[in-house]
């Protein structure tokens, strides 16, 4: 076995982009999938190019190291060019600002809940609010909804 990969040294390193890749789709942190590319790219090139086993290292770390910095860079752009909506993902209080509702409940003391869509929502007002009012969030304190009357 050894003999093979010293006659034929490209295999290993498919091999191993292969494996690395692998255990990229079990785990999907992205850690490996840069070294499977470049592990890859390495058994292409040595396929082509009989090389010491220095540089086929020398140029598996390289290329490590390029397509990690690479995907940094394009990751790093495209969170400067994000729209504010889209950070907002998990802040589903805050996707809910100027939306306009209709209070199913009256409000007692300015307190009480609201649906919104599926789920119920803890809401605050100045004043009381009868049930059926049209309303309009305003802001979100924690998880509590801040609402008032809706202007026509």
């Amino acid at each position: 076995m050894i003999a093979l990969l010293l006659y034929h040294p490209h295999i290993f390193w498919l091999s191993l982009g292969g494996l690395l890749l692998a255990a990229e789709m079990l785990g999907g942190n992205g850690y490996l999938l840069w070294s499977g590319v470049a592990a890859v790219v390495t058994g292409m090139i040595v396929w082509l190019l009989p090389l010491g086993w220095e540089w086929q290292g020398v140029i598996f770390a390289v290329l490590t190291l390029l397509a990690a910095w690479l995907w940094w860079r394009w990751l790093a752009k495209r969170v400067r060019e994000q729209k504010p909506a889209d950070s907002q993902l998990n802040q589903r209080g805050q996707q809910l600002v100027g939306r306009h509702f209709t209070l199913e409940t009256a409000l007692v003391n300015g307190r009480g809940h609201m649906r919104v869509g599926d789920s119920s929502w803890p809401v605050s007002a100045d004043s009381d609010l009868p049930a059926g009012t049209a309303v309009e969030v305003v802001a979100v304190d924690g998880i509590t909804l801040r609402i008032r009357p809706r202007i026509s």
